[in-house]
């Protein structure tokens, strides 16, 4: 096996075990019910304050939990896929003629880094809502908010319209997802409503190339995010870990057929006080196979910081 450039490598206590360990009860859970026409959020009835207990307890449990039946149709996320492929597929150049800068903050990447630690990947992101205010800079003292405008390749041609579509399927669930959270927590579906107002939610396509030294480098280093919510899709070829809140173990996320995977961020975890953690997570590579996922990321609202 080979290895890679030093940017890439991991401190020894981080590297990745090439062992498996498959993650034993990270909850899968059926959200049907939602689509129920004689049910409802806003006047639950036993079925959907059942689903409710549940995704209480996943947070509560995992930070993590899997969705099916979630309601996103099945041919978006495949159009989805079949885009990343064509366009990560092209040549560096490219690609880099939508690359992110200091004054385009969305766009192609490739030399993102983790923990300062380089992260085995390429990236595309978008807003969902553009224009949107976002910071200036990556900056934490920097408070200067500038307005930022998604940047869309020529090709594939259909790339824009597809992503667009994507990301309204899936804002959808997530705003769904925040109601159930908020019943779960004791409160009013609505109650979170009012930080998303003028969001900054973005999606980003991460795609991991064959990596000649997975037990060495990640295609993303560990990290928690920041944000209150996420919902990603990943390949059929996986890599997603979650460090294992009972004793701290990395463990692998299995791909079940187009669920979603939900993690809480920092910011629901303030919410709840707590009682639902922001947990640890990180992606592995795979010598011989490329893998993609699709984040889909909910911060609040720059004016409620």
């Amino acid at each position: 096996m080979g290895e890679v450039d030093e940017a890439f490598v991991q401190a020894l206590e981080h590297r990745p075990k090439l062992s498996v360990t498959e993650a034993e009860g990270i909850p899968l859970i059926d959200l049907s019910a939602l689509s129920a026409t004689n049910t409802s959020i806003k006047n639950p009835d036993s079925t959907i304050r059942d689903l409710v207990v549940e995704i209480g307890n996943a947070c509560k449990n995992w930070g993590f939990f899997q969705v099916i039946n979630h309601g996103v149709p099945t041919d978006k996320r495949r159009s989805i896929e079949n885009m990343a492929r064509k366009f990560f597929e092209q040549p560096l150049e490219e690609k880099r003629k939508v690359r992110r800068d200091e004054k385009k903050v969305v766009g192609y990447y490739d030399t993102e880094h983790t923990k300062n630690v380089r992260d085995w990947k390429e990236v595309f992101d978008f807003v969902v809502k553009s224009p949107c205010l976002m910071p200036a800079s990556s900056d934490p003292e920097d408070k200067e908010i500038a307005e930022t405008y998604n940047q869309w390749p020529d090709y594939p041609p259909e790339f824009r319209e597809v992503c667009e579509e994507y990301a309204k399927e899936v804002e959808k669930l997530a705003y769904k997802l925040m109601e159930l959270i908020a019943l779960s927590l004791g409160l009013p579906p609505d109650s979170f409503n009012g930080f998303f107002k003028d969001q900054t939610t973005f999606v980003r396509l991460n795609h991991y190339p064959p990596c000649p030294a997975p037990h060495l480098a990640l295609g993303v280093g560990r990290h928690k995010d920041a944000g209150a919510l996420t919902v990603l899709a990943q390949d059929d070829v996986g890599g997603l870990e979650v460090k294992r809140k009972s004793d701290g173990e990395w463990v692998r996320v299995k791909p079940t057929p187009d669920a979603y995977i939900i993690n809480v961020g920092d910011i629901i975890q303030v919410w709840s006080n707590d009682a639902y953690e922001s947990v640890e997570h990180r992606v592995m590579v795979n010598s011989e196979k490329e893998s993609f996922q699709f984040h889909f990321l909910l911060p609040i609202s720059l004016h409620q910081w």
